[in-house]
């Protein structure tokens, strides 16, 4: 399994986070990646690849204009106005307030986000660009014969929407890599998210399309982040409608149930019979996990890679959550090691 990484996740690590009323270090950490790389090469993984230029019109094709012109921008003119910290929102438009993009830069952030967790700095889009780069060579592999590859991307992507960022997510890399096997001729594409938190993002961008089929398993809304999107009556609109499949689940879920939700899951990509399969990966269901509620252990991701590789798709990993440090390059490369075993 080819794997495409670059080093320039680095130039995305902001200082801190808001958790818990607290200002602390990120969750969303470059030791995450590192953790992944060590791993691939402790289990044998040896064909690593650079991604290629990103390629900004599949990028274009799932995101706002104007939304990427303010995370490009965003950095420059917060320093431009005289801030001397990170980007941070610290105003919404929320209910019963007026949605007018603003013109003042403090006034954009909070229209363009749908969290305050989720700095921007000054290599961000960088960063983001990098991450969805990766995700496009990734798909390039798929798209041309290989049974799969893993784009390690960082920042990961499946909470940024047609026009929002957050949730530590700038550009939605699944959903670019979905829309460019449509753009290679797919007819149909499955996007299968096992990461804990809800792929808003990418359900956000495809609600109304019955080209791509999202069906994400999740903790609850009513108990996890984003909280505002995920719940199971959320089915799709107009041609969209029955194309959205959600699979909230409350605190404390064992392998049991979770996978009886994988297996229903998967049973519903097989009568969609997609062209290509694309995986957000996040393997932050893992019991030891510090911001995430399920209780999956490590053999269990080795367990459902082997599921997913019984659909016997062109089959694209993009990486997400994931962040009990020491365990996520175990956790990861169980689930790849189970799809190519199985």
């Amino acid at each position: 399994m080819q794997v495409v990484r670059s080093d320039d996740h680095l130039k995305h690590f902001p200082k801190g986070e808001l958790s818990g009323g607290l200002f602390v270090r990120p969750f969303e950490c470059p030791e995450r990646w590192q953790h992944i790389m060590d791993r691939l090469g402790v289990r044998g993984f040896e064909d690593f690849a650079e991604p290629a230029a990103l390629d900004m019109g599949p990028v274009r094709q799932i995101h706002d204009e104007g939304f990427l012109e303010f995370l490009e921008t965003a950095w420059d003119r917060w320093v431009a106005e005289g801030y001397e910290g990170e980007v941070l929102a610290t105003c919404f438009p929320a209910r019963r307030m007026q949605v007018r993009k603003p013109e003042h830069i403090d006034g954009l952030v909070g229209y363009y986000t749908l969290a305050v967790e989720t700095a921007i700095t000054s290599g961000t889009w960088e960063a983001a660009q990098a991450s969805a780069a990766i995700a496009q060579t990734a798909q390039r592999v798929v798209a041309g014969g290989a049974r799969s590859a893993f784009a390690l991307c960082r920042p990961p992507g499946h909470h940024a929407a047609r026009d929002m960022y957050g949730g530590y997510c700038f550009l939605n890399n699944a959903a670019i890599a979905a829309q460019m096997f449509l753009n290679d001729g797919a007819k149909r594409v499955a996007i299968l998210d096992p990461d804990f938190h809800h792929g808003n993002g990418t359900q956000d961008i495809f609600y109304d399309r019955d080209d791509v089929l999202f069906l994400s398993l999740h903790g609850a809304p009513e108990h996890a982040f984003p909280h505002f999107l995920g719940y199971e009556d959320e089915k799709g609109a107009g041609r969209g409608e029955g194309f959205t499949a959600n699979y909230a689940m409350p605190p404390n879920t064992g392998y049991d149930e979770w996978g009886s939700a994988m297996d229903d899951a998967i049973k519903r990509i097989e009568a969609y019979s997609p062209d290509a399969l694309v995986i957000s990966l996040g393997v932050d269901t893992f019991e030891r996990d510090p911001i995430s509620f399920f209780k999956l252990k490590s053999d269990d991701f080795t367990d459902y890679g082997g599921r997913i590789a019984k659909l016997k798709l062109p089959t694209l990993f993009c990486m997400e959550g994931g962040y009990a440090v020491e365990e996520i390059g175990i956790n990861t490369v169980n689930v790849l090691e189970g799809f190519e075993n199985g």
